[in-house]
Order: structure tokens, then sequence, then C-alpha cells
């Protein structure tokens, strides 16, 4: 017994799947861009004296210039010096001018992650106490955006949209419409969409330097600028990306010269080689994306990236396929109308299209979100949201469309069964008015003789009517030329566009006289304007902060807000005896946060009935012997009677280090104790 699925029943199933591909699918190209995750001095600190260096650690590695870092004293001035430096791992430091005065600075931030987004920021610490600053945190957070960044955003949709259609539309022609190749329409949309790509490719270029830096639109066309863009992975990526666009060229020169001209047995050879070329080129396109942007950073980008060029392909393949499908529905010449085996075929490719974005996309909301509550707690999230309702929406869209196709295919068998019932009657009648023609040769000649007598009469009438018309109208031209040729030049520019204009209505009444095919149209064109609004938001979401990297981001910062806040994430406990007359106490030892980067220090050294000890040095080391590395000597500053304090202290990575304390309590009595602690 065998189960039948109703077309209904695989419309839900379709709208099911794709639903839920696109709840777990992020925007096309997925991952992390960088997020601050903790820095030294922390953000709003107070400390007692003046750093030497400001450190930024951020969740992942990212690139720096100049400008990077900047250090900003109440009035707006530089007090940072040098080039921001990599430490250690994802910590970046810059070294500040010595002896700054009391007040409160600025600590302005804008690197470029590895995902090639800019990301910036900006915080405030205060030396010796709080003062009135010059200095708008809220303007120096400004990254990406202005104008400029809305110019780089709009060459971003272009590019998408480009790459879209011209894959796409010569899919569309290669596997379900291969008459379509010598449609005018359709060869304008594919190479419209080259011409998108490669204009989007080259402002891309021209922008990014001004995007990633300056944010300045005077900026935009500085070489020097141009020249570093050249020198990172987006810009290397951006100039294969036109070097594979003079392949797709050839591509679509070929596809719409010699395999146009091509008979229809003569193609079937040429497709596959087609196929093959444009299918490396097309992944070679989509590989341009996934090796510079967020799928080759974050977690498994050997796994990412090819994920991310099977989703762009997938989208193009289905909407592109769906823009060249309307455009054949609307445009196509009368005689070369598209037919019911290459819908039925775009719709099998659709979707194959939509079960290639419901795997790929259940593998990149793992990488992107990371939870259930990054859906409303993040701003990726609520756009992904959006997002999820428009796919919705399209794929609804589309099973309409899929009923008018099997509409579509039903009136052309119907059409094709009634020729066929027709076929023999016209035989029969053929045969029998072959039997009659004997009989009707003698009467015919009866009646040709009778009528040879009457039929120059007639002649000459009709030819003296059609000639005194003639006449006629000869003689207004005649007089309309010579008296007011300016009228009738007037007169015939309107009679061209009469003519026009009732060739354009004769047209679009002959195209809409079948109703499942002005059905069709309509819901395509439904369907190609909700796939305008999906792109859009699919490129806001290739430049939005994925949720997992803002949850972290987070996490990091409530992290070290409540570890600054509590009296110190290690704290040591050390009895010593340096052998005087008053040479025991305790040393306490507190380590903030304790983590890998910047720490603060304290040290407290009493006596052993509590009260403060004046000692007049102490020593700290720091050593990872597991490592092979230290011991890596502190020096702290006394600040009051039995407290010494040290900042900035960086610790490399996590492990079991082993913190040795030197205290002198006399001019030649002093030793040294030490612990042992889990660090990071």
């Amino acid at each position: 017994m065998k189960t039948i699925i109703t077309p209904r029943v695989r419309n839900l199933v379709l709208l099911l799947l794709a639903v839920t591909g696109m709840l777990f699918a992020g925007a096309g190209t997925a991952s992390a861009h960088a997020a601050l995750t903790g820095s030294d001095p922390s953000s709003g600190v107070v400390v007692d004296k003046a750093p030497t260096q400001i450190s930024l650690t951020f969740s992942e590695k990212v690139a720096t210039n100049d400008d990077s870092l900047r250090v900003l004293n109440p009035e707006g001035k530089r007090v940072d010096v040098g080039k921001p430096s990599n430490i250690s791992g994802t910590t970046y430091a810059t070294q500040v001018r010595s002896g700054l005065p009391d007040g409160t600075y600025t600590v302005a931030w804008q690197v470029v992650s590895a995902d090639s987004h800019p990301v910036g920021g900006a915080f405030t610490f205060s030396i010796g106490s709080p003062s009135k600053t010059t200095v708008s945190v809220s303007a120096e957070q400004d990254v990406g955006g202005g104008l400029v960044g809305g110019l780089y955003g709009f060459g971003r949709y272009m590019s998408y949209a480009g790459f879209i259609v011209m894959v796409g539309g010569a899919a569309f022609i290669l596997a379900c419409w291969q008459r379509g190749a010598g449609v005018r329409a359709l060869q304008r949309l594919v190479v419209s969409g080259w011409v998108s790509l490669t204009a989007a490719t080259l402002w891309l270029l021209l922008v990014r330097g001004s995007y990633t830096t300056t944010g300045k639109l005077g900026d935009i066309f500085d070489l020097n600028l141009l020249g570093q863009v050249l020198q990172t992975k987006t810009g290397a990526a951006l100039v294969s990306r036109l070097l594979l666009l003079a392949a797709a060229a050839l591509f679509i020169a070929v596809l719409f010269g010699a395999y146009d001209k091509r008979e229809d047995e003569e193609k079937r050879d040429l497709t596959f080689g087609l196929a093959i070329g444009g299918g490396v080129v097309a992944a070679g396109l989509a590989a341009s994306w996934a090796l510079a942007e967020h799928a080759s950073t974050g977690l498994q980008p050997g796994i990412a990236m090819p994920v991310d060029v099977v989703h762009l392909l997938a989208v193009a393949t289905w909407l592109g396929g769906l823009s060249a499908l309307l455009v054949a529905l609307y445009r196509a010449p009368s005689g070369n109308q598209v037919g019911r085996t290459a819908v039925q075929n775009f719709s099998r490719i659709a979707f194959g299209s939509v079960l290639a974005l419901v795997a790929t996309g259940i593998y990149q909301s793992w990488r992107q979100l990371g939870s259930w509550s990054a859906f409303t707690d993040t701003g990726y999230g609520q756009l992904l949201l959006v997002k999820i309702g428009l796919v919705a929406l399209l794929v609804g869209i589309a099973s309409i469309s899929r009923r008018w196709t099997a509409k579509l295919a039903e009136t052309t068998a119907t059409a094709g069964t009634v020729v066929e019932e027709r076929a023999p009657e016209k035989e029969k009648a053929h045969a029998s008015a072959s039997t009659k023609t004997a009989d009707s040769s003698a009467t015919a000649s009866a009646e040709a003789s009778a009528s040879s007598a009457t039929a120059p009469a007639k002649a000459g009438v009709s030819s003296a009517t059609a000639s005194a018309e003639a006449d006629s109208d000869v003689a207004a031209s005649t007089k309309g030329a010579g008296s007011e040729p300016a009228d009738d030049s007037k007169r015939a520019a309107q009679l061209a566009r009469q003519r026009s204009a009732v060739d354009t209505a004769r047209k679009k009444r002959l195209r809409d006289a079948d109703p499942v095919r002005f059905g069709l149209r309509r819901s395509v064109l439904a369907e190609a304007a909700v796939a305008v609004v999906v792109l859009a938001v699919t490129t806001a979401l290739t430049a939005t902060e994925p949720g997992r990297t803002e949850e972290d981001a987070k996490a990091a910062k409530s992290s070290s807000s409540s570890s600054s806040s509590s009296a110190g994430a290690l704290t040591l406990d050390m009895s010593f005896d340096t052998g005087g007359t008053d040479g025991k106490g305790v040393i306490r030892l507190d380590l903030d946060p304790a983590r890998v980067g910047g720490n603060e220090m304290h040290v407290y050294v009493q006596r052993p009935n509590g009260r403060a000890f004046d000692v007049p040095e102490v020593k700290v080391a720091f050593t990872l012997a597991a490592k092979k590395i230290g011991p890596l000597p502190v020096t702290p500053d006394r600040i009051a009677t039995g407290h010494w304090a040290a900042n900035g202290i960086q610790i490399p990575m996590a492990g079991d280090w082993k913190i040795s304390v030197t205290v002198r309590t006399s001019d030649i009595d002093q030793t040294t104790v030490d612990k042992n602690a889990q660090i990071g």
C-alpha cells in the first residue's frame, strides 16, 4: 500500500523545515565580532597612582593601527605614546606618559575584528579622584556608522544582490529553461547582476579604508588607506573576487553567445561543461565572503567556511532563480514563453535549496547564538526573529506558487489530450473531402464560366473606388506637407506612440488572458518583493554582533565588575620570621581579579598581634614552573604603614603559580616566603 503525500502536506512540511532552518540560521555568513572583555585599569575605577600603560583584552585577536588605542586627559589631549602592541594572547597595550596628574582620563579604542568588522568603544578611569572631562564617551563609541558606514552597508547590499541575481539567473537558464539564453530580458538580468557585483566590489575597496579608521567621507579616495586595505585579509578577498568576476564575464559571454546559437541537441553537450565551470566560479565567489568574514573566525572555521559557501549558493539558487522566473513570466516574448517543464524544474530546485538552507542554518545557529535566550536578549537574536518571520511569509507565498504551477501542468496536459483526440477526426474529414473533389469539379467549371462575364465589371468598380480613396489620401498628404510640415512630424510621432500603446495593450491582454499564468506571475512577484526585504535584513545581520559574542562579553564584564567590588579574587596568608628581635609577622596578599591579563595587587604586613608592621621593603615574584616562566619580579609601592600595592601586573597564562614574597625588617634582616595558587 503506497502512502500518498498531497501537495498541501508537502507544502506544510516545506514551510516547517524552512522556518526551523531559519530559526537556527544566521545571516548567511556567521560567527563573531570581537568584544572587549577586560581592561587595566578597569572602567570607572579610581587608582591611587598613575599607570604606566593601558591594556585591553578582547574576545579574539584584532588588528590595530597607530590610533587604535588612545588615552585622553581631561582636556581631551592625547597622553599615550608609541604604537599599541600585543603583549599576550588577545591583550593589547599602549604606553602612557609618566607622572600623569590627578583627574579623569578617557580610553578610546577602535580595532578591526578577525571577521573584518570594525569595533570600538570608550571608558573612563580616574587618578587620585574623579574630575570633569571635555571628552564625550558616546562620541568616541561611534564606529562604523555615519555616512561612510551607510555607504559601506549599501555596497555590501549591492554585492550580495548582484551575486544572487547573476548566479541564480545563470543557474535558472542552464538547469530549468535553456531556451531562455536567447531572451533579451534574462540576458540583461544576468549581466546587470555581474555589473552590480563588480561595481560594488570596487566601491568596497575604496570605502573600506575610511570605514575602518577615520569614518570621514574625504578619506574614501586616500591612496594610503587603500594601500593599507590591500594588505589586509579583506582586501585580498576583494581583489580575488574581482579576478573571479573576470572569469564570470567569460562564462556569461559563452552562455549568451555560442551556447544560445546552438541547436537544442547540441546544447546538451555544452550544458554540462558550462554547469561545471560556472559552479566553480560561483563557489569561488562565495568563498571570497567565507574566507574573509564571519565564517573564517570563531568556532570550527574549517567546517564553518565550506558550510557558509553552501549557504550562499543555496540562497543565490533560490532567490536568484526566483528573479529569473519573474522576468521570464513578465518579459519573455509571446513566441518563447516559459513553459510548464521549466517552472516545475525550478520548483524542485527551489525545494532542494531550502533543504540546504535548513542544514547549514542549524549549524550556523549553534555558532552564532549558543542559547535560546540569545533570541530575545540580544540585538542579533531580535533581528533574526524578524528574518524568520519574513522567510516564513516567503515560503508561504511559494506554496501558493507551487499550486499555480500544478494548475499550469494540468492545463497543459488537458490541452495536449484535446489535440490528440482531434487528430483522428481531422484525418477522417480529410478523406471525406478527397472523395467529394471529383463530384464538385464539374459544378465548379460551370460556375467559373458564368462568373467570368461579370468579374471584369466588379473589378472595375472596385478599382475605381480604391483609386479614388488613394488619390484623396495622397492629395491630403501633399496639401498638409506643403502647408504644415511641422504639424505632420508631430502627428507622425503621435501616431507612432499610439501604435506602440495599442501594441503594448494588446500584448498585455494576450498575456493576461490565461488566468493560470496570471496567477503564477502575481505570486512570484510577491515572492520577489519579500525576498528583497529578506536580503536587506540579511545584510544588516552580517554587520551585527552575534548573540553568542554579546552574551560572552556581558558575562565577562559582569565577572570583572564583581571581582573589582570584592576584597580580592585571591587572598594568601603567609607567616614570616626574619630572625631578628622584631622579625616575626604575617603577610596577607590580595590579587584582583586573579586572571590572565592585568591584575591589581595589595600586600599587607602585620605583627603577630594584628597591628600594621612598618617594614622598609617588600618584593614579590611570580613563577610558573610548568611552563618555565619567571620569576616575574614586582616591586610594589608603599601606600601607608604596612600597606603596599602595585597595578598592571600582567599574568601571561593560567596555571599553578608560585607567589614569593620577600620582606626586609631591618638593614640586614630579611626572608622570603612563598605559596602556590591557581591563577586564571
